[in-house]
């Protein structure tokens, strides 16, 4: 038997990691890491509300900042406005929320690395916690994977840009979702070519994949994803009114606050015989509701690659999807007659609609 040392990666994301896109990409990480012979090490953020977290990973492999009750005094930070869970924006934060929240992340990132002494660190979103732990160190071979918000969350706080560059600046290598994605990141924060690398995204072929689907009657269509406006759900749902024929059914899924998923819970109430609130649910729930459906529904104004949409082709579900660059990047140069695109409609706010 081998005595090599298995590789270290401390992985670091900001937010919840059982609740976002990010999330499950840290999760997929982890995953496939531990499948090729890689120690895997995480530090998040949450809150004692959720005990969800620590099963991610072996509990004397993670540490948390606790959010509300514990470290830091607020909800936490979301990468996007609207989270699907209680959250505070990053533009509201003073200059001495910022201040203590690096200083929680900052006492955390400290005595992870003491304890696992990792040979790489993987971090998420090129925002304030890269920037801090690539100043912490500096040594590290250091990779930050782009998730979108965080370009936009740059645009959105220009205030912040200074504290963001600070370390960011100093990455490794910067892993993008799509060539697209990976211009914008060149474009906000200066990197050189060499540095940013669109490497798309994957799916759990384990749980995502095609079965023999029901009869059309009623079709089945599903959503996954925030229920927020960023994400198009009232526009879907204003749309869904206005389909004369009832034999369908819709099936929406994913968190939100505030709001936005109120008004996405009003007007799904306005179809109750149509429409089914499922909430956040397991990546294995969500599998086997795409295993049943017919036509998988994004109607977002804004994604960076749309895992989500994979994982619909691999169930074999017909997509509408809005035409965004993240979205079509996904079929490459492939034209397919059960992929169709929308153009995304001028942003209005609702009472304009």
């Amino acid at each position: 038997m081998s005595n090599k040392k298995k590789p270290r990666i401390l992985h670091i994301i900001s937010q919840r990691p059982n609740s976002t896109g990010s999330g499950m990409y840290v999760q997929a990480m982890i995953r496939e890491a531990e499948k090729n012979g890689y120690e895997n090490y995480l530090v998040a953020g949450t809150s004692k509300k959720y005990n969800d977290e620590v099963a991610l990973v072996e509990p004397d492999k993670t540490m948390f900042v606790i959010f509300t009750d514990g470290d830091v005094p607020h909800h936490i930070p979301g990468m996007s406005d609207v989270m699907p869970y209680e959250s505070v924006k990053f533009c509201d934060l003073s200059i001495a929320e910022l201040d203590n929240y690096e200083t929680a992340f900052t006492n955390i990132l400290l005595k992870a690395v003491d304890k696992f002494k990792p040979d790489i660190i993987h971090s998420h979103h090129l925002w304030i916690l890269s920037s801090l732990a690539r100043q912490l160190f500096p040594t590290i071979p250091f990779v930050t994977s782009c998730h979108s918000t965080d370009l936009r969350q740059f645009q959105n706080c220009p205030h912040l840009q200074h504290r963001v560059l600070k370390g960011c600046e100093q990455i490794d290598i910067v892993l993008a979702l799509s060539e697209d994605q990976k211009t914008e990141i060149i474009r906000l924060y200066k990197f050189e070519q060499g540095k940013v690398i669109a490497i798309g995204a994957g799916y759990n072929n384990d749980l995502f994949y095609q079965i023999q689907k029901p009869k059309p009657a009623p079709v089945q269509l599903v959503y996954a994803g925030k229920l927020s406006n960023a994400k198009g759900v009232p526009w879907l749902l204003r749309a869904l009114k206005q389909v004369n024929s009832s034999d369908w059914q819709s099936h929406l899924v994913g968190g939100g606050s505030g709001e936005e998923k109120e008004l996405c819970l009003k007007l799904a109430g306005e179809l109750p015989e149509q429409v089914c609130i499922h909430g956040a649910i397991p990546q294995e729930k969500l599998a086997k509701l795409m295993s049943r459906s017919h036509i998988f529904i994004l109607p977002s104004f804004f994604e960076g690659l749309a895992l989500v949409v994979l994982e619909a082709l691999a169930s074999g579900c017909r997509i509408v999807a809005t035409d965004l660059p993240g979205t079509r990047e996904i079929l490459g140069k492939h034209e397919l007659d059960f992929v169709k695109f929308e153009g995304p409609p001028f942003f209005r706010p609702l009472s304009m609609c």
